[in-house]
């Protein structure tokens, strides 16, 4: 979130006027539903609503895709190409569709998965994201980063999450600033 509050340019979105910060690349040892962060400002009913979205093939409303869907069908093929050939690169999965409507192209684009140093490395590539409920992508993420490695008898790595266009929206700006700055005055 403070990369985008702070090196980000206002632009416009569907939802609303955005900052919108340049493109980054980070990694995380280590997703957790029990981090103190996600337990002080997550929302538990959303985050259990996106890990159905996440885990089932069946669309969970409100929402116009399940990435359950796009993944589940995916995911042995890249544990077979990783078992056959453990060094691989292209253990890639791609999450959208060609010609698909615009209203639902997929945030999460694509997953890409590596066995180095005998654990399974998982990179994330996102076309957008909302840097204020992020978390809510990480956690469902880090089960099927899990679940894979468990398949292929490793442990999980870190997981890399590459987005193309973070952005934070104005009507959020006031909860994402309890969250980077909590002893900061709160705004009215």
């Amino acid at each position: 979130m403070r990369h985008v509050w702070t090196i980000g340019a206002l632009a416009d979105d569907d939802r609303g006027p955005v900052i919108e910060g340049p493109s980054v690349l980070f990694e995380i040892s280590e997703v957790s539903r029990d981090d103190p962060i996600i337990e002080r400002y997550g929302d538990a009913d959303r985050l259990e609503l996106y890990c159905r979205k996440f885990s089932e093939d069946e669309i969970v409303a409100p929402f116009k895709y399940s990435y359950g869907a796009r993944i589940n069908g995916q995911l042995r093929w890249a544990a077979d190409l990783l078992r056959a050939k453990p060094y691989s690169k292209s253990a890639w999965i791609s999450l959208t569709t060609p010609g698909e409507p615009h209203d639902s192209v997929p945030c999460l684009v694509g997953l890409a998965f590596r066995i180095r140093d005998e654990a399974l490395l998982m990179t994330a590539t996102f076309r957008s994201q909302n840097a204020f409920t992020s978390y809510l992508n990480y956690v469902p993420l880090a089960e099927v980063h899990t679940a894979m490695a468990r398949a292929l008898k490793l442990r999980a790595g870190p997981m890399r999450v590459f987005v193309d266009v973070p952005h934070l929206y104005l009507a959020d700006s006031s909860k994402a600033l309890r969250v980077m700055w909590p002893s900061s005055p709160r705004p009215p």
